[in-house]
């Protein structure tokens, strides 16, 4: 691997309904706008599940937010992919192109397999984007890089906290960033982010994502000490390295100048 170049590609994603498909799938007969369609289905989820998040299928990207890594964990850039215009396409193809460029870095990811992945590889679908060596179907099975199994290929934190789904893991990356003194959820969540879409705020929306993923690189570090990679002491210098990075930056970026002052240090119990 050259120098600089990352070997982990942290990321995160936040989507919106179709509004255009939703209305031509689910209300045809009723000639319904985008509008009337994404309010119509949430709320129906709504009334059947207590929730209104659309599923992925009928969902878009706006906001795809990168931590890259280098080879020693340490936080090397945080980018937005087509931050100033959020167009799904143009997000889906530099993921995809920039992940192939980089030469196939880890991904890592909090519950990325249910979620990211997916949108990710229906947005290929979609858009008729190319990514052969991500299905590598000539391959053997567990050497394909989406095959679920593979962490080689894709670290999924949420999958390695419930040993592949085996248990429950109520309190999700807010939680887990909680545990080690980091801000988790702040004033934004998921369920927002069609709001905050419909009504312009998308800079808010790519200052959330930038936060979820700032957590689940610090989750992803603490996985490495468990796992035995990195000493204690060693993920306490990277930290520390990553808030310097920050604060370097926070004076331009709201986002970050908001992450800093939920910012918490974990409390070791040995004193």
């Amino acid at each position: 691997m050259a120098a600089g170049e990352p070997k982990y590609l942290v990321f995160d994603i936040e989507s919106v309904a179709d509004g255009a498909l939703v209305s031509r799938l689910r209300y045809a007969a009723d000639k319904l706008s985008p509008e009337q369609a994404i309010a119509r289905y949430r709320g129906e989820l709504q009334a059947e599940t207590g929730k209104d998040f659309v599923p992925y299928t009928f969902q878009v990207p706006v906001s795809l937010v990168i931590a890259k890594l280098g080879k020693d964990l340490a936080l090397q850039d945080l980018v937005a992919l087509d931050e100033e215009e959020s167009r799904p396409h143009e997000i889906a193809r530099r993921f995809w192109e920039g992940w192939r460029r980089y030469k196939q870095p880890q991904l890592v990811s909090f519950n990325g397999r249910g979620f990211d992945m997916p949108l990710l590889e229906l947005c290929a679908f979609r858009y008729g984007i190319q990514i052969p060596d991500w299905f590598a179907e000539d391959a053997r099975n567990f050497d394909q890089p989406r095959y679920r199994y593979n962490t080689r290929a894709h670290f999924d934190l949420h999958e390695w906290l419930t040993n592949s789904g085996a248990s429950r893991f109520v309190g999700g990356l807010s939680l887990a960033a909680n545990l080690i003194g980091k801000p988790g959820k702040m004033d934004v969540a998921g369920h927002m982010v069609q709001d905050l879409w419909d009504s312009g705020r998308k800079a808010e929306i790519h200052d959330y994502c930038r936060g979820d993923v700032l957590d689940t690189y610090f989750v992803f570090l603490r996985s490495r000490v468990v796992a035995g990679e990195i000493t204690l002491e060693r993920e306490q210098k990277l930290i520390e390295e990553a808030k310097g990075w920050i604060e370097a930056r926070a004076g331009s970026s709201p986002g970050l100048a908001r992450y800093l002052a939920a910012w918490g240090d974990w409390q070791d119990p040995r004193g």
